[in-house]
């Protein structure tokens, strides 16, 4: 897509996804009337909608909410999908708060810039025009996440699942949840079970694939073939008792 471009300034295609078209919308106003060089869109939808209309609309950036319709880490399958086909659309990725494996995890899956809903909305424009530009936007604290997940680097990969990898009918309750976007004490009283058993339970699906953090986790539970909620369902009925350049 070609960007427009007017005596010295620059005129970009922003696309806003969010799990709601208000608040999509209300997003899209705000950056109209704060700098009106922007060509902006607002959308709603699942993560597979999500994805469809950026393909379509082609647009130059692309902020794109972590909850979308179909659950609260949903749009990190978007940014990932965006990585891996090549896109040429930057994400910046719209996370309810800082918490570190929510921004270690959104630039491995390919965000080039984490923007809180707690901070300033006046920040957002320069964010999306720092991006635009080919910089990386992350604060002081978030890159001291990063510098300690390299650290302890590992390659970032979502495993695929094949015939020597099974769960137990409890492992597949607790993916389920977590790809819901359920934290532990809420999976917990989900399920009868103590916060530390949960935790247990994430940790042996961690080493059964691979993975590092809940946000992996779920991204490979959206792209398993296999439904964890229906065969979840028909297994409890089975059971008789519940086991960088910063840019800011």
């Amino acid at each position: 897509m070609d960007t427009v471009r007017q005596q010295g300034s620059y005129r970009v295609r922003v696309c806003i996804a969010d799990a709601t078209r208000m608040s999509a919308q209300l997003i899209a106003v705000a950056l109209k009337r704060y700098h009106k060089k922007l060509d902006i869109c607002a959308f709603a939808g699942n993560s597979s909608e999500v994805f469809s209309e950026l393909r379509t609309s082609r647009p130059d950036i692309a902020v794109i909410s972590a909850q979308l319709e179909d659950g609260r880490l949903a749009g990190f399958k978007v940014v990932d999908q965006l990585l891996a086909s090549n896109s040429k659309i930057r994400s910046v990725m719209l996370l309810d708060s800082d918490e570190r494996d929510l921004v270690v995890d959104a630039f491995r899956a390919g965000a080039r810039g984490v923007f809180c809903r707690g901070s300033s909305f006046n920040a957002l424009p320069k964010c999306i025009r720092r991006v635009y530009e080919g910089q990386i936007w992350i604060s002081n604290a978030e890159l001291e996440f990063l510098l300690g997940a390299i650290v302890n680097l590992r390659r970032f990969h979502i495993h695929k699942g094949n015939g020597n990898v099974s769960f137990t009918p409890r492992e597949r309750d607790v993916i389920r949840l977590v790809a819901e976007g359920m934290r532990n004490q809420e999976i917990g009283v989900a399920l009868s079970l103590r916060e530390h058993t949960v935790r247990n339970y994430i940790f042996r699906v961690f080493e059964k694939l691979g993975l590092s953090s809940r946000v992996e986790l779920v991204l490979y539970a959206l792209k398993a073939e296999q439904s964890f909620g229906d065969q979840s369902s028909r297994d409890a009925a089975e059971r008789t008792a519940p086991d960088i350049a910063v840019a800011r």
